[in-house]
């Protein structure tokens, strides 16, 4: 038999990187097997941690945004002699983030409330630390609505 009519055998695959060697390169070759519909590939369970790990980052994105409102709304009514135009200004534009998150992420209008209340523990502790006052200054549970701190009007003249 002849080298050109031996058939040779492929080159066997790279072995896939490990998730805890490095997640870039793991990533990047998890969607590499499923664009190619290669699934036998796939790292099931890692691959389901990431996508549950995205959706939680989006609901902390949510929870940050609210707090960085509540805090603002805190300090509002606690210091009124300090109010001051980038504090309606980040009122104004994390609403903004609020209602974007949202709508990328319609699935997470049934968990504003929760959102919104987890914000206000952080909110409350960042409002202590920021304005110097004492705890009893700013009540245990939220003062304020979640409609109201996304539609009240914070003007600063």
């Amino acid at each position: 038999m002849t080298a050109a009519t031996r058939k040779s055998k492929p080159a066997p695959p790279p072995p896939m990187t490990a998730y805890a060697d490095d997640i870039y390169g793991w990533a990047m070759e998890q969607a590499a097997a499923l664009r190619a519909g290669n699934l036998s590939a796939l790292d099931r369970e890692n691959l389901a941690e990431e996508i549950e790990s995205l959706g939680r980052s989006e609901f902390n994105r949510l929870v940050s945004f609210y707090a960085l409102i509540q805090l603002h709304i805190l300090k509002w009514q606690c210091q009124p002699g300090h109010r001051s135009a980038s504090w309606a200004i980040s009122i104004a534009t994390h609403r903004q983030h609020v209602v974007e998150v949202i709508g990328d992420n319609p699935s997470l209008k049934p968990r504003l409330d929760e959102a919104f209340e987890r914000a206000y523990r952080q909110a409350r502790l960042d409002a202590m630390r920021e304005t110097g006052l004492a705890a009893a200054t700013f009540p245990a549970t939220c003062p304020f609505t979640r409609d109201e701190a996304m539609s009240r009007p914070f003007l600063y003249e």
